[in-house]
C-alpha cells in the first residue's frame, strides 16, 4: 500500500509518500508512485499517537469492567486517533510481581484489542521489581485503589530495590494532603504545594537511585523550573501534561459541574494553566496523556476523581494546533515520537513513534478544516461521557492505520 500527503515528523512536514508492507513502514519519499491513498492539504500525517497513561479499570478480577474494559478503551482509542497505550496498575488485583504482571497480561490478550497495550507494573510498600524489563508507577499520596504511600520515607525504602528502573511517579506528597484534609473543597485538600514537594521529592528519587523517572499528569507552574533544572543537570527524567489541566482551571468548576470536574491532581489557577500551554511549548513537558479515567456518571456523583478522555484525544489536539497555536512538528513530537520511546523499549517487534522505514505502520491523520462537536451518543468508551460535551473543536480525526490496516473511527 501507498499514502500519500502531508508527512509531519518533529523536525519537519514534508509532502510525500509511505509504502507499507505489512505491519511496516518500509519506505519513504517524493516519487514513490502512484498512491493508493492520497490525503489533501487539510490533513495532517503523523506517526501514530500513543497516550502513555490510561486507566483501562480492566484485570482479573473484573471488578470494574462495567465502565471500561481494554476492549471498549481500545475502540475510544481508535476513534481519537490512538494507536497504542499504557495502562496504569491500580487495579483491585494490581499487576506487582511477576505472576500478576502475567495474569494481567492475559486478560489483555483474551480482550478484542486492536491497538496495542503496554502495562505498568506497580510498585507499593514492600514490593519487589519484576524479573523482565516493564515500567512502573508508583502512587506518592492516596488515589483511586489502594497501592500508595502514606510516607515519604517508606517510599525512599522501597524504590532502592528499583535501582535503574523506569519509574512514572504521582508527584502528591500524603503527609501535606494529611494537613489540608479538612479543606472544603478538593482542590484544597489537595493544594499546590502538595504537587510542587512531592516533585522535589521524586526528583531526588529519581537522582539517588539512577532512574529513568517520569512526572505523571503535571498541574502546577511552580514546578516548572524544578524539572527544567533537573533535566539541565542531566537527570533522567520527562512530565506528561493532560488535556484537562491544559484545557480548563478552576474558573471552570460550578456548583452544578464539581463532580465531573475533580480528578488527581485537581485543576488548578489560570496562571498553572496557562504555565502547563507554556511548559509543553518549550519542551519542558513531554507527552500529552490523558489520565482516562472511565468513572461512570454515577459514580462521579460519589466523588470519585478523574475524566474520560481516549475519544477526543485527536480533535484536542487539532485545538492545540488551531486556537493554540502549537506547530504540527512539536505534536509529532509529545503525541507521537516521545510516547513512542517510552513504549518501545516493552513492545518488541513493533516500533511506534516515527514514520520511517522499519517502524510500524500505524498511524494518525488529522483533517484541520473539519471541525468535531463531541456528542455523547458518538463516544465509544464504556462509561459513556465527556467532559467535553458539546464543545466543538476545530478539526477531527481523518484516519487512523493500525499496523498497515484502515481502522473505523
Amino acid at each position: 500500500m501507498l499514502i500519500a500527503g502531508r508527512l509531519v515528523s518533529p523536525e519537519r512536514i514534508v509532502s510525500g509518500q509511505v509504502r507499507i508492507e505489512g505491519d511496516r513502514i518500509v519506505e519513504v519519499g517524493s516519487r514513490l508512485g502512484v498512491a493508493d491513498k492520497t490525503f489533501s492539504d487539510d490533513c495532517l500525517i503523523f506517526a501514530g499517537f500513543g497516550d502513555i497513561h490510561i486507566h483501562a479499570r480492566d484485570d482479573v478480577s473484573g471488578h470494574e469492567c462495567h465502565k471500561e474494559d481494554f476492549s471498549t478503551a481500545s475502540r475510544a482509542a481508535v476513534h481519537g486517533g490512538v494507536v497504542h497505550v499504557a495502562d496504569m496498575p491500580n487495579n483491585h488485583v494490581p499487576p506487582i510481581d511477576d505472576a500478576s504482571y502475567a495474569a494481567k497480561q492475559e486478560v489483555v490478550r483474551q480482550r478484542d484489542v486492536p491497538i496495542h497495550i503496554t502495562l505498568y507494573a506497580g510498585i507499593g510498600p514492600g514490593t519487589q521489581p519484576l524479573t523482565t524489563s516493564v515500567p512502573y508507577k508508583v502512587y506518592m499520596g492516596p488515589s483511586v485503589g489502594e497501592l500508595f504511600f502514606r510516607k515519604l520515607s517508606d517510599l525512599d525504602a522501597t524504590l532502592a530495590a528499583y535501582r535503574g528502573q523506569a519509574v512514572s511517579f504521582h508527584c502528591e506528597d500524603p503527609e501535606l494532603m494529611d494537613l489540608h484534609q479538612s479543606a472544603p473543597t478538593h482542590e484544597q485538600r489537595r493544594p499546590p504545594e502538595c504537587e510542587v514537594s512531592a516533585t522535589s521529592f521524586a526528583l531526588q528519587m529519581i537522582e539517588k537511585y539512577d532512574l529513568t523517572g517520569k512526572l505523571c499528569h503535571y498541574s502546577v507552574g511552580a514546578g516548572i523550573p524544578l524539572i527544567r533544572a533537573a533535566k539541565a543537570r542531566g537527570l533522567r527524567v520527562t512530565a506528561e501534561v493532560t488535556p484537562h489541566h491544559l484545557y480548563y482551571d478552576e474558573s471552570d468548576i460550578t456548583d452544578a459541574n464539581r463532580g465531573l470536574m475533580q480528578m488527581n491532581p485537581p485543576l488548578r489557577a489560570v496562571d498553572d494553566r496557562l504555565a502547563m500551554l507554556d511548559a509543553l511549548r518549550a519542551g519542558t513537558l513531554d507527552y500529552l496523556a490523558t489520565d482516562h479515567a472511565p468513572h461512570t456518571l454515577e459514580e462521579k456523583k460519589k466523588g470519585v476523581s478523574g475524566q474520560p478522555h481516549l475519544d477526543t484525544y485527536g480533535a484536542f489536539v487539532t485545538w492545540l494546533i488551531v486556537k493554540q497555536g502549537f506547530s504540527p512538528e512539536q505534536v509529532a513530537t509529545f503525541c507521537s515520537a516521545k510516547p513512542g520511546e517510552f513504549v518501545n523499549p516493552y513492545c518488541a517487534p513493533l516500533r511506534f513513534g516515527r514514520i520511517e522505514p522499519g517502524y510500524t505502520a500505524s498511524l494518525t491523520v488529522l483533517n484541520l478544516a473539519r471541525p468535531q462537536t463531541i456528542r455523547r451518543e458518538e463516544l465509544f468508551t464504556k462509561c459513556g461521557w465527556s467532559p467535553f460535551e458539546g464543545v466543538t473543536f476545530p478539526g477531527s480525526v481523518e484516519a487512523i492505520l493500525l499496523r498497515g490496516t484502515f481502522a473505523k473511527t
